[in-house]
């Protein structure tokens, strides 16, 4: 089965990947297939025979909110199959649910034998990856039980890890079946009679029970869990409210409505579970599928960030998500300090025993200072200060690590030490070698990256305004903005590079300036860090021919040594990269600019039915009509689905030719 032709179900925490016969046949790489909760793997075997052969694929699977498929059993010209078979598949959240119907095509009854050869091995997905690393596992213990309608199976690790995967069928199986010794595979076999012109039915249900969640809901048969989905699709989906005024642009770019519908779409699919300061229930967007469907801080930042104006209540349930799990204490292995925000949460097993430290982890230098401006932009564009007003401890502990911590004190930069154990680099372009100086060698730390001192200064300033006129402080406002300006004079003076006319990618340990072009410098027109002529300068540069692939900006110019159109920071193209430049040069008043970039992007979506990849190889119009996929790429993800948002948002600001303000996103 090609990964090609797998399709992809999301809801609530939860996703499938199936084969075009809706089969999972226990994939592993970059590519795996199976049905997945909170890191694992719940179903990793789901193979339909009809008797005892696998059977054809008419109509391969596809849908949005569930997937429909036709099959047939073998069969000649002359002899044409007696029955069909059409299967329909749907997700709740923590089940996978299937209807298999069986529709007669003879003036006789017929008895088909269906089987079923179902597994779960509770793979986690950091096994999963295609990097050859290998976890101790010493107490595990795979188990299958049968019951009365079907078979569950369990994953055990000594006597703090129980998982289970139950499946359960109506008709109940006549067998449940061992494949092989020693293996936990089943085979679920079934006979049933099918009438003259008429038709059987199989109801099936998976139910993904990974340790410490939550039960989830009844299971529901296909039709009724896919109608829920699109009901709450459709529900955060719709833009005909008070959210969508004032209307499009006049002259918007083809695609844009498609794109941002689209986008919507995935959004609404991505929110997963999470819980706030009081426990409250939330749902925040997960990062994306395959492998980051939980709560990543930046990623869910800036997806918030873009889809402000219009799902203010993303933003308000990612900052109090982010708030609920800052950092309170020192742990070196997961980075966690005072007052940090969160970089990615982990529910899974390796995880949880510390084999790997991504179970809370804070390795991001980006992310403090985005949950300050994003909770003065909730703030004013909703003109809620209630929010702002509940959060101000956490806001104040953010800013107090940004300069403790983070490295603002006493005129230093915002900055990260590289982490052997977990992410080297921690800003945005988080692979080893991403910040890498113009010969193509990594930076070593600390490193303060150029775009993290935009954030740093966006966040004083919105936090300043914040302490004046939601808390009450204006002596600390004033210490805000005092510290805001003295970043943003010392900002060029040591970031300009003289001989480009462009900033410097960071400084690296010895402040030398790491000389690399890249697309991190547009992050600065957004958060207005640099003067307007140093902004247009920049601006104006990513849209040259070694930037701009016609497609998107790369993430470094083409044509430098470090440069492959094939690495995953090093010069592929970031359609959220691009949403946050295409907002900054929205904000410095470069009208073509935005429109060149919107209608690269709008036109790459075009080419993948309307959704933006995460990320796309750096090659041009000019090296191929389409645009050339990343081979590793998600899909979907948030902030990809969220920029059309962002794009909407540049294209009615350069229209109304009115500059945000300054404390505007």
């Amino acid at each position: 089965m090609s990964a090609g032709t797998d399709i992809t179900l999301v809801r609530a925490g939860t996703f499938a990947v199936l084969g075009a016969d809706g089969g999972i046949t226990g994939r592993r790489g970059t590519s795996p297939d199976g049905l997945f909760r909170r890191d694992a793997r719940h179903l990793s075997r789901w193979t339909l025979t009809v008797d005892n052969a696998a059977p054809g694929v008419l109509v391969p699977a596809a849908g949005e909110t569930g997937t429909a498929c036709v099959l047939t059993p073998p069969g000649t010209r002359d002899e044409p199959p007696a029955y069909t078979v059409f299967r329909e598949q749907a997700l709740g959240g923590g089940y996978l649910t299937e209807r298999v119907r069986l529709v007669s095509n003879r003036a006789e009854p017929v008895t088909a034998v269906l089987g079923l050869t179902v597994d779960a091995d509770f793979a986690d997905q950091f096994e999963l990856r295609s990097d050859h690393r290998r976890y101790d596992k010493t107490g595990a213990r795979r188990t299958v039980t049968p019951t009365p309608d079907g078979v569950v199976f369990a994953y055990e690790r000594g006597a703090d890890w129980l998982s289970r995967t139950t499946v359960a069928a109506s008709p109940a199986p006549v067998e449940v079946a061992l494949v092989e010794a020693g293996s936990t595979t089943r085979i679920l076999r079934w006979h049933l009679e099918v009438p003259a012109q008429g038709a059987a039915e199989l109801l099936l249900t998976v139910v993904a029970q990974p340790h410490g969640a939550p039960a989830p809901g009844p299971p529901t048969t296909p039709d009724a869990a896919a109608a829920e989905q699109a009901l709450d699709t459709s529900e955060f989906t719709d833009l005909s409210g008070p959210e969508a005024s004032p209307p499009p642009p006049t002259d918007a770019p083809a695609g844009l409505a498609a794109a941002v519908a689209r986008g919507l779409g995935d959004l609404a699919s991505l929110r997963v579970p999470a819980l706030g300061p009081d426990g409250e229930e939330l749902r925040v967007p997960g990062a994306g599928v395959p492998w980051f469907l939980t709560l990543f801080g930046r990623d869910a930042l800036l997806t918030s960030h873009f889809a402000l104006p219009y799902r203010p209540e993303l933003a308000a349930a990612t900052l109090a998500a982010l708030a609920a799990t800052q950092g309170a204490e020192y742990d070196a292995f997961r980075g966690e300090q005072p007052g940090r925000i969160v970089h990615e949460i982990r529910h899974g097993e390796l995880a949880a025993f510390r084999q790997v430290p991504y179970g809370r982890y804070y390795g991001s230098v980006d992310a403090t200072p985005l949950f300050l401006t994003l909770l003065d932009a909730h703030a004013l564009t909703t003109g809620d200060t209630g929010l702002a007003a509940r959060l101000e401890p956490q806001a104040r502990a953010a800013v107090a690590w940004m300069f403790r911590d983070g490295g603002l004190a006493d005129g230093g930069y915002l900055s990260y030490t590289p982490d052997p154990g977990g992410l080297v680099n921690q800003n945005w372009k988080d692979s080893e070698g991403a910040i890498c100086f113009l010969d193509g060698t990594q930076a070593e730390g600390p490193i303060a990256v150029a775009e993290a001192q935009g954030y740093a200064y966006d966040a004083l300033v919105r936090t300043a305004r914040l302490a004046r006129t939601v808390w009450g402080d204006a002596a600390w406002a004033d210490e805000l903005e005092a510290a805001a300006a003295d970043l943003r004079d010392r900002f060029v003076r040591d970031f300009w590079m003289t001989g480009p006319d462009f900033p410097a990618l960071a400084l690296d340990g010895k402040g030398r300036q790491v000389d690399s072009l890249a697309s991190d410098a547009g992050h600065l027109l957004w958060s207005g860090i640099l003067d307007e002529e140093h902004a247009r300068r920049v601006g104006r540069r990513l849209l040259e021919p070694d930037f701009f692939s016609g497609w998107a900006i790369r993430t470094l110019a083409a044509g430098q040594p470090g440069y492959h159109p094939l690495s995953y920071h090093r010069g592929t193209c970031w359609p959220h990269d691009n949403a946050v430049v295409v907002l900054g040069l929205a904000r410095a008043g470069l009208a073509d600019e935005v429109r060149a970039v919107a209608r690269g992007l709008l036109d790459a979506a075009g080419h993948h039915g309307g959704r933006l990849p995460e990320v796309m190889a750096g090659y041009g119009r000019t090296d191929h009509p389409r645009p050339v996929p990343y081979p590793h790429s998600c899909s979907p993800q948030a902030w990809a689905a969220a920029t059309p948002l962002a794009i909407l948002t540049a294209l009615r600001e350069t229209e109304t030719a009115g500059r945000p303000r300054e404390t505007e996103a």
